[in-house]
């Protein structure tokens, strides 16, 4: 089962890698991993997405827990969230006819064109991670995919439940 954990950890060399370093010492895959300091730069939010069951999660977050780094871990499924992820694409469009279709797309799914030359648009998309697959999958059914870039899952509790020091 696809998981969303997010870390509040200290900004500091080597936190990190500590981290990162309790999922492959393990066996565990990281799927993405989104990491940015907050408010006085002292601490940073780090979410990571991977695949695990109950048991594998309840371990890793245990296991992040006794790292000195870190302040405080949330397994952000296991109540409702927001999550967002961000995903620049560029695509060749040699022909009119795919100029036209790549727009049409990209009206469908609220992108937005964020680059214009002879050979090729390059695209803004936001949202769940599931939309931006659709949006790949369908980009490639109107021409071709010249590159992609993906910033990796953010994503916060709904409510009043927050992650603070």
């Amino acid at each position: 089962m696809r998981r969303i954990i997010s870390v509040l950890m200290e900004n500091e060399p080597g936190a990190l890698s500590r981290i990162v370093g309790v999922f492959s010492q393990r066996g565990y895959n990281v799927d993405t991993l989104c990491v940015a300091p907050i408010d006085d730069g002292s601490l940073s939010r780090l979410t990571i997405t991977t695949h695990g069951d109950d048991k594998v999660i309840e371990q890793i977050t245990k296991q992040m827990n006794k790292l000195i780094d870190v302040l405080k871990v949330i397994d952000l499924t296991d109540g409702t969230h927001i999550e967002r992820e961000l995903m620049l694409v560029k695509v060749a469009t040699r022909t009119e006819v795919a100029r036209a279709e790549v727009k049409r797309t990209v009206e469908i799914f609220r992108a937005q064109i964020v680059d214009v030359c002879s050979k090729n648009y390059s695209i803004q998309i936001a949202g769940p991670s599931d939309k931006l697959d659709a949006f790949l999958q369908t980009m490639a059914e109107v021409g071709e995919i010249v590159e992609t870039c993906r910033t990796g899952v953010c994503g916060v509790s709904r409510g009043e439940k927050a992650l603070r020091p």
